[in-house]
This record gives structure tokens, sequence and C-alpha cells, in this order.
């Protein structure tokens, strides 16, 4: 099976162009929703999580999301160390569950491949850009967050141009070019890759 990674920074719009490829049939793996998930879930994540940031990341046997956030976004050692637990745990279930999917291709989403080495896994990585400026306005209206929010977040992701040169494929999500045929023929792309 064919494993395609899709990847951009905060605000690029890699939600949308997967539900796109849903649409077409194709299961997607959110990786920060399946992350998120984990923290709640794994006995062993969660205990970790407790053990490095103290009981207090959690609220009634569920990860404080926003208390977290605090903690480890002005802070790269914290960040780094979250992830060194939290990827691990991601990856191996992304695995698992790329290996139950019956479809041509999968996809698995996530805006760190490249950070977190998991880009490795994959065939072909596909990348979404789009203008910064726009990225900060759609981040700012997704999560409700301020614009000193959104740089640090920015601020703590690999340049976007930079990714993009690391990609296979480059869907560019800027409101004036569709994005639907862009994924369409990506989708046939990967439809004869797949045949291989």
């Amino acid at each position: 099976m064919l494993k395609v990674g899709i990847t951009g920074g905060i605000g690029t719009g890699k939600t949308t162009v997967c539900q796109v490829f849903e649409t077409l049939g194709i299961p997607v793996f959110y990786a920060d929703t399946a992350a998120k998930e984990l923290m709640n879930t794994d006995t062993a994540l969660r205990t970790a999580i407790i053990n490095l940031f103290g009981k207090e990341v959690y609220n009634n046997g569920l990860l404080d999301n926003k208390r977290l956030s605090e903690l480890v976004f002005n802070d790269s050692e914290k960040l780094s160390k979250l992830n060194a637990i939290v990827h691990p745990a991601t990856i191996a279930y992304g695995k698992e569950w790329m290996e139950k999917q019956q479809a041509p291709y999968v996809i698995k989403e996530a805006a760190i491949f490249f950070e977190s080495g998991s880009y490795k896994d994959m065939d072909v990585v596909i990348g979404i850009a789009a203008p910064l400026g726009l990225r900060i306005e759609r981040a700012m209206q997704r999560a409700g967050a301020t614009l000193e929010q959104v740089n640090a977040r920015i601020a703590q992701q690999m340049d976007n141009d930079e990714k993009m040169k690391l990609c296979q494929y480059v869907l560019v999500n800027d409101e004036h070019e569709a994005i639907l045929p862009q994924v369409i023929k990506l989708h046939h792309t990967f439809i004869e890759m797949a045949k291989g």
C-alpha cells in the first residue's frame, strides 16, 4: 500500500486538503488528533506526561491542552521532552492504523513530519503551501488564538519554505489557485503509483 504524507505549517490548510482526499475515499490518519487521543487513553504515555509536567496537566482525568500548551510552547526544552515521548507512541499507532486500511493508498497528516523523522515511513510527502499572512489569519480564526500565540507557534515550527523543498509534491492553498483540481490530479497520480 502506498503511504502518502501531508505536511505544512500552522494555517496552511492541511485539514482542508485531507478532507478533499477523504471525499475521494482515501483514509486519512491525523497525527495531531491521534496524539491528543493517546495522551488521554495510553496509560504509559499519561504516566510519562505526569512525571514530566505534574498531575495539574490532567483535569478530571483528561489532558488540559491549554495548560500543557502554556508550559511547552515558550520552552523549547520542555517541548522537546514532550515530543520525545508523544511522537514514538503516535508513530507506532499510525503504522498499526495504516496496516488495517483497505484503500489503494493512505494518507498521514502531520505538521512535523521532517522534525519527527516519521517522513521516512512515507513513500511520498505532499507539502501544503500558503502565504504567511493568510496562515496567521486562518490560525487565529480556527483556534481563537492571538497574533502573539500564532507567531510563537510559527517560530517553533520548521520554516515552511524549507519544508516545501523536502516534499515530492507541493499544493498551493492560497485561496486563489483552486485546491480541488490539484488534489484530484494527485489522487490519479497516486492511484497509478499504487498499481505499481
